[in-house]
């Protein structure tokens, strides 16, 4: 196990970009009334961290226009640890999040030319000094090129000494489902933990239950598998050299706003939790049923806070500890 300490570090790579979101009601007498957040997957996820209360290493490409510096300054404003991330002139990724009468969010992408793809190994490298507990990967970062066959080799660099954990939050109007079918099994073989929307297994196995995908990605050599269902809460499993441990975990009730964020949010709440409990550091050997269940608990308690406000505005430690929720 790696060595722990009161605030154990955890690293997240990945994309930064500019969330204009669509209401329902947004589009009137021909003009589109967006309000721009800053977002992101990896992004929202190391905002989210740190927020909570663990120390964050965010490595993402920055654009220093203006958009770019929107999302730094939310970033540092919480928090975030951006001394491994890269300043660049390109211009920053765009995506439009429309929203439903539900409050659930359907993405379009801009990303041509723009600053979140252009790692060298060399610069990921520095993400690892010194070695995190976790790092913390997905979305469009690891699945285009020419970012994602770096953070590959960052995550088999970085197995040794620190948890690996992956989000492939599917962007499937970007990138065809193919890829991800693809490249799922592989990205399992690179990560201790992998955790799947609902949607993003219905796209990925159509019909496939959560505990027939886990085994497929355990087999593979996930540890832990995660399936958040919405608002039919979570479905994780746990292999361990008894056998494949199953936690469910209910969903926790919550006045929808917009689920912006909402993985992104339960991801970090996962991780901090676990690092608070130090089981973090190795192949999560120490990890135990009731302590998952505790996490599960716990993100799913970030994640609903996240989806009671408009946009990816995860909570600080303090507003989870006086919710309600």
């Amino acid at each position: 196990m790696h060595e722990q300490t009161a605030t154990p570090v955890v690293a997240v790579v990945g994309e930064v970009v500019a969330d204009a979101v669509l209401p329902v009601t947004g589009i009137a007498y021909g003009v589109a009334q967006l309000t721009v957040h800053p977002g992101g997957g990896p992004a929202n996820t190391a905002l989210a961290l740190a927020r909570l209360g663990s120390t964050t290493r965010f490595a993402g490409r920055l654009s220093t226009g203006s958009l770019g510096r929107l999302c730094r300054d939310r970033l540092v404003g919480s928090g975030v640890d951006l001394s491994v991330s890269v300043d660049v002139p390109e211009p920053a990724t765009l995506a439009i999040a429309k929203l439903s009468e539900s409050g659930a969010a359907q993405y379009e992408f801009y990303t041509d030319g723009t600053a979140d793809w252009g790692w060298s190994d060399a610069e990921l490298a520095r993400v690892l000094d010194p070695a995190p507990v976790a790092v913390h990967t997905g979305s469009l970062a690891l699945a285009l090129e020419r970012s994602g066959s770096h953070i590959e080799r960052l995550l088999a660099t970085a197995r040794p000494t620190s948890t690996t954990s992956i989000d492939p939050n599917l962007r499937t109007l970007l990138v065809p489902i193919e890829r991800y079918r693809a490249a799922i099994e592989r990205w399992a073989s690179l990560a201790d933990i992998v955790r799947l929307s609902g949607d993003d297994l219905a796209e990925l196995w159509p019909g496939v239950d959560p505990r027939v995908a886990a085994v497929r990605l355990h087999d593979c050599g996930a540890a832990l598998v995660v399936v958040t269902l919405g608002g039919d809460g979570v479905v994780a499993s746990l292999r361990t050299p008894g056998g494949d441990e199953h936690v469910e975990v209910p969903p926790v009730p919550v006045d929808l706003v917009d689920t912006v964020g909402a993985g992104d949010s339960f991801q970090a709440g996962l991780l901090h939790h676990l690092a608070a409990a130090g089981v973090l550091g190795g192949r999560l050997g120490a990890l135990d049923s009731p302590t998952l269940a505790a996490a599960l608990e716990f993100a799913s308690r970030v994640a609903a806070v996240t989806c009671s406000r408009p946009g990816a505005d995860p909570p600080w430690a303090h507003e989870l500890a006086a919710s309600t929720l």
